[in-house]
């Protein structure tokens, strides 16, 4: 329907905006906006996640790119080992988590505790925080390989779990922004290609939905252009408290869907 087309690109181009001076993509808000609003099946709302990101990513990514922010070997790192899980992630998505009723209990999982760190991170005054070395990087290669799987699984490329994870382990946001764009994107491509292989071995609606997909990732596109340019510009605890909100509530909804 062409109103679900028109429905997806606002939502791309709102969330993006958002999640984007952060280091997130928006896939983990717009997904339960395409398994509630525009009736996506699972579970082909992942890949369609996941062609979002595909879409959207180089809008931010330019734009950190053209400010200088995507430089070092953080990003090459998360790339390097979230890769292998995002493909892993797929797999187990499509052969041992395809019911909607077993997916919202993950999505409810995953963004109560999400949802509640980033409030609580940046509520907590940084006077009191104890000093963390930042960590080595077999530790960030496995937290990214885990990351990796979840991401598969939820369609999500994993930044938005990776961001705050690595901003409470004291790497500063400027760091953290286009090192987790850069793996989400990466992952991004690497899980659609997934899923794209995999519909051919399952009969269920596995294949993304390429037309809204696309009208999500154009909205995410210009979002996440605009996201990055305004990132020195908001209040860092603005944002964080953001997402935490918009996490928790999410996640409180499908957790209270699957109790009725």
């Amino acid at each position: 329907m062409e109103w679900t087309i028109w429905a997806g690109f606002a939502a791309g181009l709102l969330i993006s905006t958002v999640t984007a001076p952060v280091g997130v993509s928006g896939a983990v808000f717009l997904l339960p906006v395409q398994l509630s609003v525009l009736g996506v099946p699972s579970p082909a709302v992942t890949p369609t996640n996941l062609l979002f990101n595909v879409v959207a990513g180089p809008g931010a990514l330019w734009r950190y790119r053209r400010d200088g922010a995507l430089r070092g070997g953080l990003a090459r790192l998360l790339v390097a080992w979230t890769l292998p899980g995002v493909i892993a992630g797929a797999a187990i998505r499509v052969f041992a988590l395809p019911g909607p009723g077993i997916f919202r209990v993950l999505v409810a999982a995953l963004l109560l505790p999400l949802g509640a760190w980033l409030c609580l991170r940046t509520l907590r005054p940084a006077r009191t925080r104890p000093e963390v070395a930042e960590p080595s990087a077999p530790t960030l290669a496995a937290l990214a390989l885990t990351v990796g799987v979840v991401g598969g699984i939820y369609g999500i490329g994993g930044g938005s779990l990776l961001g705050p994870l690595l901003a409470a382990r004291g790497i500063p946001m400027a760091r953290i922004a286009p090192a987790t764009l850069a793996a989400t994107f990466t992952t991004s491509i690497a899980g659609a290609a997934a899923y794209a292989v995999l519909a051919t071995a399952s009969t269920g609606p596995v294949a993304p939905d390429w037309w809204l997909g696309l009208a999500c990732g154009l909205g995410g596109l210009i979002g996440g252009y605009l996201g990055a340019h305004l990132q020195p510009r908001l209040p860092e605890t603005f944002l964080r408290l953001l997402l935490g909100t918009l996490a928790a509530a999410l996640g409180a909804l499908y957790a209270a869907q699957n109790l009725t």
